[in-house]
């Protein structure tokens, strides 16, 4: 969609005009734009995590009030849509899509090339970088121009530990960790073999790089990536001393402590469910260092944020009054009651200043840790897929050569991303736990590493905007997966995996239009 929709001119003095692309916009703060101009009674759909549903019922209903005098009504359907599952609806539909919709920054850059997101103006940029933290208001920006509000800035992870088997005198360093784990028999739980977001840790502690560029619209152009170089092989050494040890397993999930982990690498979602199984044992702490050659590195992080969008629209009026909301919902009160009501860190100045906010332990440790993370801007969606590969070929390698050949192949595919010709970035693949690594032929689940999400399986257009795998091959009942377009994250359907009911050998056949798959058994 193109943002080409013109603005009436006796709105532009209104509140955040951001439907499409416009004239120079207004300089004048939001907050001191004449409300009355807007009065009118509006029915809008919006899209929230499903925690925050009813909370968020109550906040519309708030702004309602605090707006009666303007004359402004909202009659608001809020449904409760993960966030992700938000940035894909909203790109396979804009026009059936919500309002306003509520999605991690890691969906932002494909957003904003579908056209699902209004570019903000300048008195809703100002009051978005007035409020919000610096690296949030980076994470809502394309180029020079802003296309969201900042909701929170917690999405980044750090060390829970169980205080009964880990010393604290030991959490500061990753071999005493690892030592304290193995002599006690627990585990050492960090996914380092299931997500480039963690894997990143090891290379950003030695000052690796990945740092992707794009322009005003979203588009990739290029990259500065550093993890195949020297900096890179010593984070590598540092990684498989983890992937190494017996007591290490790969995974970011609370109930680990619930099957005798003593350390978990993970967020502040994984909190209460960590209390709940420590209580009074449990630990939270910045991550620890590790050692190469007589040096230390801190282990680094992606730090990341949840944004809130506003759907294009061409009444410029509602466009108003959508983005007043928007401000409302993102603004200091509002991001205070979700932190009190399920603890969502705030990306609002104010908020994250206030005494409950600076007493939480994980956001402690979080905000502790963001002296090494890693701000996550707006990256390719090819690379959690080709980074996620470090973890396993560093694991399988035996030597420094082999380390150096992890980080080659890395390099290489890196190449072949910016390398694709037109015809591989439109072609659509299948990747799940029904792959395998020879391709067609389905064995087992014994090698989670290469069949888990790991592989591609190629697929043809037989007709217009229909697509089916070259082969079918043999799949068991509960295996998932979904069809990707050139071999990226960016565009995948259907929003939740695809799940096999029935055994059997099938050909995967794709109707991009319909955005359905549909078995076909083999003759």
């Amino acid at each position: 969609m193109k943002r080409t929709l013109a603005l009436i001119m006796a709105l532009i003095m209104v509140v955040a005009l951001a439907a499409c692309k416009k004239p120079e916009p207004d300089n004048k703060p939001d907050d001191q734009q004449p409300s009355n101009e807007l009065a009118g009674t509006y029915d809008i759909k919006v899209w929230c995590g499903e925690d925050i549903v009813e909370l968020t019922k109550q906040q519309i209903a708030k702004f309602n009030e605090e707006n009666k005098d303007a004359g402004i009504v909202i009659n608001a359907d809020v449904q409760g849509v993960s966030e992700s599952t938000a940035a894909n609806d909203m790109i396979t539909d804009i026009e059936a899509g919500a309002d306003i919709f509520c999605f991690p920054q890691d969906q932002f850059a494909r957003l904003v090339q579908a056209g699902a997101l209004s570019e903000l103006g300048a008195g809703a940029s100002e009051f978005v970088k007035t409020n919000n933290a610096e690296d949030s208001v980076a994470a809502a920006t394309a180029g020079e121009k802003i296309y969201a509000y900042p909701l929170t800035a917690d999405n980044g992870y750090f060390m829970y530990y169980d205080k009964s088997v880990i010393p604290e005198t030991d959490i500061d360093s990753l071999e005493a960790l690892i030592k304290d784990c193995e002599d006690n028999g627990r585990y050492f739980a960090m996914e380092t073999n299931t997500s480039a977001w963690y894997i990143a840790a090891f290379f950003f502690a030695t000052g690796c790089k990945s740092e992707w560029v794009t322009n005003d619209d979203g588009e990739f152009e290029s990259v500065n990536d550093t993890f195949d170089s020297p900096e890179g092989l010593i984070a590598a050494k540092g990684l498989k001393k983890l992937q190494d040890s017996p007591a290490h397993i790969s995974s970011s999930a609370a109930d680990e402590f619930g099957k005798s982990a003593a350390v978990l690498v993970s967020g502040t979602w994984a909190y209460n469910n960590v209390l709940s199984i420590l209580g009074e044992n449990m630990g939270v702490a910045d991550l620890p260092s590790f050692e190469v050659d007589g040096q230390q590195y801190h282990l680094g992080s992606f730090s990341g944020y949840k944004l809130m969008g506003v759907k294009p629209c061409s009444d410029a009026k509602r466009a108003a009054v959508l983005n007043k909301l928007a401000q409302y919902l993102t603004g200091e009160t509002c991001q205070n009651e979700r932190f009190a009501a399920v603890s969502w860190g705030p990306s609002n100045k104010a908020a994250q200043g206030s005494d409950a906010v600076k007493a939480n332990p994980a956001l402690v440790a979080l905000n502790q840790q963001a002296a090494y993370a890693t701000i996550q801007g707006q990256i390719h969606g090819s690379w959690w897929d080709i980074a996620k590969v470090i973890g396993d070929d560093v694991k399988d390698a035996t030597d420094e050569a082999g380390l150096q050949a992890a980080l080659t192949n890395y390099h290489n595919k890196m190449n072949e991303l910016f390398n694709m010709t037109d015809d591989q970035k439109n072609a659509w693949s299948v990747i799940g736990t029904c792959n395998s690594v020879d391709g067609f032929f389905y064995t087992d689940y014994t090698d989670e590493t290469r069949s888990n999400w790991a592989e591609d399986i190629p697929m043809q257009e037989v007709s217009d905007g229909i697509w089916r795998t070259v082969q079918a091959w043999a799949m068991e009942a509960g295996c998932e997966f979904k069809c990707r377009k050139g071999g990226s994250w960016d565009e995948a359907i259907p929003a939740d995996n695809f799940k096999v009911e029935e055994a059997g050998t099938y050909y995967v056949e794709l109707d991009v239009n319909a955005g359905t798959i549909t078995l076909v058994p083999a003759e």
